[in-house]
């Protein structure tokens, strides 16, 4: 049931038959509640890609909500909405159903405040070290507020630092108090804001620390993959000793045609196979 709180040609307010009706920040907004038909491939990739981005986004919330503060106000998007937009149309990468995020075009802010130069990230003994070049050519400020973002994906965790540094330090601890954050793939992420909290930077990926684990789809490659080589190793180890064999006329039986076959075939499939080490 719906409710007409100015008349009854007013906005109604909850449900009527198939459509909901409800205000989001000051504007009236309806949308239908249907049952859904058979979804197509189009939807089921969909569906993954809004998934991904908010197991992305969700930890970083208490960042989003302040870096995309600026470009929210005035419209009927918030922080959130900014955010899964940007993010979903060009941080992830793949085809459905292996959709993943591409960390290096992840956006996390958006603004024209002046990004620092010279970047850089390294690993100390409880957190991390970031420098950058303090100074400043268009419109920053010495005093502009850092921001900083550690994403820890295996975790689905976030470390967020919203008061990191100033800008005219050019440099900064995070520390990190977990055993488990300074071991596992962290993405870091940061932007300046001015201090009179009126502008804001473009976000920056700063690096990848401790690289990035294999997907299960990889993990399933290379088992196969080394399944396939050590049953190759076997069989060549006695295809080149029986070989030997039959270059001194000792033997030629079908016993060692079949094992030559299964060499031949081994090393080509080890050839195209996915999963080779680097």
């Amino acid at each position: 049931m719906a409710i007409c709180k100015v008349g009854p040609f007013g906005h109604p307010s909850g449900k009527i038959g198939n459509t909901v009706f409800y205000m989001l920040k000051g504007q009236a907004v309806c949308r239908s509640n249907g049952k859904l038909g058979k979804v197509s491939l189009k939807q089921k990739a969909n569906r993954q890609e809004m998934s991904v981005t908010m197991e992305l986004l969700k930890p970083l919330k208490d960042f989003i909500n302040v870096s995309f503060k600026l470009e929210s106000e005035g419209t009927v998007k918030n922080p959130h909405n900014l955010a899964t937009s940007y993010n979903k149309k060009q941080a992830l990468t793949g085809e459905y159903p292996n959709i993943k995020v591409d960390y290096n075009k992840v956006v996390l802010s958006r603004g024209t405040l002046e990004m620092a130069t010279d970047l850089s990230v390294s690993k100390g003994r409880d957190g991390l070290n970031l420098t950058w070049d303090p100074g400043i050519s268009d419109n920053g400020g010495s005093d502009d507020i850092l921001l900083v973002a550690v994403s820890h994906p295996a975790k689905k965790r976030a470390s967020t630092f919203l008061n990191a540094g100033k800008r005219e330090d050019g440099r900064c601890f995070i520390p990190l108090d977990k055993d488990w954050m300074m071991g596992q793939q962290m993405e870091v992420y940061l932007c300046f804001k001015s201090a009179n909290e009126e502008l804001i930077s473009d976000s920056f990926y700063v690096g990848n620390l401790n690289g990035v684990p294999d997907s299960q789809e990889e993990r399933t490659e290379k088992a196969k993959y080394q399944a396939v080589k050590t049953r190759f190793d076997q069989v060549a180890v006695d295809y080149e000793k029986k070989r030997m064999d039959y270059a001194e006329g000792v033997i030629g039986t079908k016993a060692f045609r079949c094992l030559e076959k299964e060499y031949q075939v081994l090393r080509d499939k080890l050839e195209h196979l996915p999963g080779k080490p680097f």
